[in-house]
């Protein structure tokens, strides 16, 4: 198959094609990359009920600083 664009017919070549495979594996690439993205935050996460332990003894409520 020749393209003709008022010019000499020009045969298309296997890369006129090929960057249409590299666009669609490039699509499924940031597709999975958004997925484990998505799957790592979501494991990140706190639930909603976490509650901080009361400290005991103490260490840590007298604080003595000298200016």
């Amino acid at each position: 198959m020749s393209i003709s664009l008022n010019s000499p017919s020009l045969e298309p070549s296997l890369e006129q094609g090929g960057g249409v495979k590299v666009a669609q594996l490039a699509k499924q690439q940031q597709l999975a990359e958004g997925k484990i993205a998505l799957q790592l935050i979501q494991s990140a996460a706190l639930p909603a009920e976490v509650t901080t332990p009361e400290p005991v003894g103490s260490l840590g409520h007298h604080i003595d600083i000298k200016v």
